[in-house]
């Protein structure tokens, strides 16, 4: 049997793609909203909180990459709020905005729960690449906590870009290379800051819940080796999580609902909704 061609963002975009049941404001700016996908039934249904991909960057599709599989999560009896953001290149984007965006966005699970069937004891949040990133960093926080955080039963990292010291400085160019970590935490204005500190995972274990970081072995834009190094450490801080790396897997088929990949990512969310 043939090998299955690795996919790019732009022929995940190009299938048919279904709409999501509401969009809501989180915030009051134009890119403060997130849109729910909700299942049939009364509920209450177990959440997702769903956070994009694209490098952190306004350049790049913003949260329609996540509809296919916002879309097979909803006919599995999940529901999702899949999140917008401010992003490079945006007013406000970058630090400190991108993480308070994202910080609201995660919090805002409340107020859906005031009129959607939605089950708060079971809320998971999920990210791919640059999304990875923000799932983790959503899950704890660390000096940009804010006060009364909404705090996920668990998180799954996919292709996530979780240590952003190691991206910055062995990471592909994919992504715009080290510039583009540095608009993201401020490197500039910051001045001799620990630009790193309050923004990327591995700087803010242990996270203290059960979570996955998984990853694609063919995966040149995030290569697996950022997903094994990060669970070391991250084991070595006492942290409950697993590390998956997927064999035959790219980058964009782990948000590929046709994928085989994504049989393993679903059953790994749906056991953390438990």
């Amino acid at each position: 049997m043939a090998e299955r061609a690795l996919i790019s963002f732009s022929d995940l975009l190009a299938r048919p793609r279904e709409s999501a049941d509401a969009r809501i404001a989180y915030g009051p700016l134009d890119l403060q909203f997130g849109e729910l996908w909700l299942p049939t039934g009364p509920g209450p249904h177990p959440l997702v909180v769903m956070i994009h991909g694209g490098c952190w960057l306004a350049d790049l599709p913003g949260l329609e990459l996540m509809d296919q599989a916002c879309a097979d999560l909803k006919t599995s009896g999940v529901a999702v709020w899949n999140l917008e953001y401010r992003r490079i290149g945006h007013e406000g984007g970058g630090y400190p905005g991108t993480f308070q965006d994202v910080a609201a966005g995660v919090n805002h699970v409340r107020g859906l729960a005031r009129t959607y069937p939605l089950d708060l004891k079971r809320v998971v949040v999920a990210g791919h690449s640059a999304g990875g990133h923000l799932a983790l960093w959503s899950s704890v926080r660390g000096p940009l906590r804010g006060p009364d955080p909404f705090i996920p039963k668990g998180a799954v990292s996919l292709a996530g870009i979780i240590d952003l010291a190691a991206y910055h400085a062995t990471g592909p160019d994919a992504c715009g290379g080290p510039g583009t970590i540095e608009a993201l935490v401020g490197a500039e204005s910051r001045g001799s800051q620990d630009v790193y500190a309050d923004t990327s995972p591995l700087a803010l274990l242990p996270l203290a819940l059960p979570y996955a970081v998984i990853s694609g072995a063919l995966d040149p834009i995030v290569p697996s080796r950022f997903g094994a190094a990060f669970g070391a450490a991250a084991k070595a801080k006492g942290d409950a999580m697993r590390v998956l790396d997927l064999e035959g897997a790219g980058h964009f088929e782990l948000i590929d609902p046709t994928a085989p990949a994504w049989v393993v990512i679903k059953a790994d969310i749906k056991s953390r909704l438990a």
